[in-house]
């Protein structure tokens, strides 16, 4: 059963797209100086943190996420562009959120769900593409402090009436963490850590099971 994102009610689904959006603003964007600040320096901060991340083809690595309630959770990650990732959630419930370049599916298997949504009508599609445009106003602001480069971006017609907030480090432009803030301004904050660049991944990451998926929503629309 394909579903499209109107349909993800729960504050689970929206995390865990949250999660992976978030993620692929950061690994998979070109930010165009153009719609940065004014001032010069922060234009080519923006462009050098550009520059290095369109650069890396896939990343594997960890991964906390804070609710907004402080709960947290963890797991690891895996992205290969253009279209896929994989999110491998710890815990007994086994959450896994996976794109193979068409669909994009939320499985539990302790609940035996799994909720499959074409790759083109969410945000990810944008964000998991070879260059991103971000040319307009989704770049709000670029903020230089001591300890970290700060880029907010806003886009509704991508991401709704969230806003992401993307934290770098200022000399290595690595990214630390990042907070989505949804439309009630609650956030789900997630910090990544042991990352890989550019390494080789097994394709087997991004396959998702549609014959599953077939049987258990068919089983759950006979009930």
């Amino acid at each position: 059963m394909t579903r499209t994102l109107a349909d993800a009610h729960s504050f689970t689904r929206r995390g865990l797209l949250g999660i992976a959006l978030g993620l692929f603003v950061a690994a998979s964007t070109m930010l165009p100086a153009a719609v940065a600040p004014a001032a010069a320096q922060a234009n080519a901060t923006a462009q050098k943190i550009a520059d290095h991340f369109s650069s890396i083809r896939s990343m594997s690595g960890e991964f906390v996420q804070f609710d907004p309630r402080g709960r947290q959770t963890g797991g690891k990650f895996f992205i290969q562009r253009p279209g896929k990732i994989r999110f491998n959630y710890d815990g007994s419930s086994g959450f896994k959120v996976i794109s193979d370049g068409d669909s994009v599916v939320l499985e539990n298997p302790k609940m035996k769900t799994m909720d499959l949504y074409p790759l083109s009508k969410t945000p990810l599609k944008l964000l998991l593409a070879d260059r991103i445009d971000l040319t307009g106003n989704r770049v709000r602001s670029v903020t230089e402090e001591d300890d970290q480069t700060v880029i907010q971006l806003v886009d509704k017609s991508a991401f709704g009436n969230a806003r992401i907030t993307l934290k770098f480090d200022p000399s290595s432009y690595e990214l630390k963490e990042w907070t989505i803030t949804d439309a009630q301004g609650k956030d789900t904050t997630v910090m990544i850590f042991n990352v890989q660049q550019d390494v080789k991944l097994d394709q087997a990451l991004f396959a998702i099971d549609y014959k599953k998926n077939l049987d258990l929503n068919s089983k759950k629309s006979n009930r």
